[in-house]
């Protein structure tokens, strides 16, 4: 079978790899598409991102999809030819983190394409996988594109979770990347009344714009967009940080209420903060780190019609193009998720 494997910054290869039977528990499955992450685009770029660096060549991938081709001894609720998404959160579920039921902060996590542990977590990016049967979220009634995305649906469901209630608060979102549109999209869902997102590209802004955002500020055609948000101690009660950008926070910060919210999601490295404004407005700020339970929901919610992802799909390429995918992904200005076809 053929992998996507990274060895260093701007060195993609296609590779070949084994495959293997499942074992007891487990299922193979027919990769058909998998979607380019940030993340995945750090190791491309940069090699890694903040102190997690390439030690090794990996595999990467962790947004994908495909059918059952072979059932494991055990493996009941699946059957071989439907479509699947495969959660890439494999927590050990013995550690005192899982036991408290923060399985996203598993000590012993194998979250497919990580460089965090050494060696490396392989990824998905490959024609055939072998995943856990507890791993697969049956697909029915999507494409393989729209099941591929429930990895960063469920990356934003899980910072919708930690916000609290929604109901009638104002929102402001930066960074309007997959996960920032997503946001809006989660936000919405959970009862959130008014979405100002901001970010540098025009072509983003118009997709927050198309999937729900009220309005929208261009930060770089207009640096100080938000300050017109700032008066009477601020407007917003909740912030969605997903650019990891220090600007970005800190323009932000001070567009925020007395007692509101800051979600970062964003992973920048790290930043200066405006202290003194977070303590006197008292503002809470909650990291947001990958998922676990919240990838089934968000299949479901695609699956009742709830959630509509399809058009952040803007980009497929087959998996001889890869290195082509991962060009386009890069580029702002005209890709927000380009998928692979394998």
């Amino acid at each position: 079978m053929k992998t996507i494997v990274i060895h260093a910054a701007r060195d993609l290869r296609i590779e070949d790899g084994d495959t293997a039977p499942p074992g007891p528990g487990q299922v193979q499955i027919a990769m058909a598409t998998g979607g380019i992450c940030g993340s995945d685009l750090h190791y491309y770029n940069h090699g890694g991102f903040g102190a997690v660096r390439l030690r090794e060549p990996m595999i990467l991938g962790h947004e994908v999809a495909g059918h059952i081709t072979e059932l494991g001894a055990g493996v009941t609720g699946l059957k071989v030819g439907q479509l699947v998404a495969v959660s890439p959160s494999r927590p050990c579920n013995a550690c005192k983190f899982c036991l408290e039921g923060s399985q996203n902060q598993c000590l012993n996590m194998r979250f497919y394409g990580s460089a965090m542990p050494f060696p490396h977590i392989q990824g998905a990016f490959r024609q055939v996988l072998v995943a856990d049967a507890s791993q697969c979220a049956v697909a029915d009634g999507l494409t393989a594109g729209e099941a591929a995305m429930a990895e960063p649906l469920a990356v934003t469901l899980h910072a919708t979770r930690r916000a609290g209630n929604l109901v009638g608060k104002s929102v402001l979102v930066t960074g309007c990347g997959p996960i920032g549109i997503l946001c809006i999209l989660a936000a919405r869902r959970a009862g959130a009344d008014r979405i100002v997102a901001t970010d540098l590209s025009d072509f983003t802004l118009g997709m927050a714009r198309q999937v729900g955002a009220d309005e929208t500020i261009n930060m770089k055609d207009d640096p100080e967009g938000l300050a017109r948000f700032t008066p009477d101690k601020g407007t917003f009660d909740v912030l969605y940080e997903c650019s990891g950008a220090a600007p970005a926070l800190s323009a932000a910060i001070m567009a925020m209420r007395p007692g509101g919210t800051i979600l970062q999601l964003g992973l920048g490295g790290d930043m200066t903060l405006p202290m003194m404004a977070i303590t006197s407005k008292e503002l809470s700020l909650k990291g947001s780190f990958r998922f676990h339970s919240e990838f089934f929901t968000g299949v479901s919610l695609m699956q009742k019609g709830l959630i509509d992802v399809k058009p952040l799909i803007t980009q497929t390429v087959p998996l001889d193009r890869a290195v082509e995918g991962f060009e386009t992904a890069s580029d702002r200005t005209r890709a927000i998720k380009v998928q692979i076809s394998f």
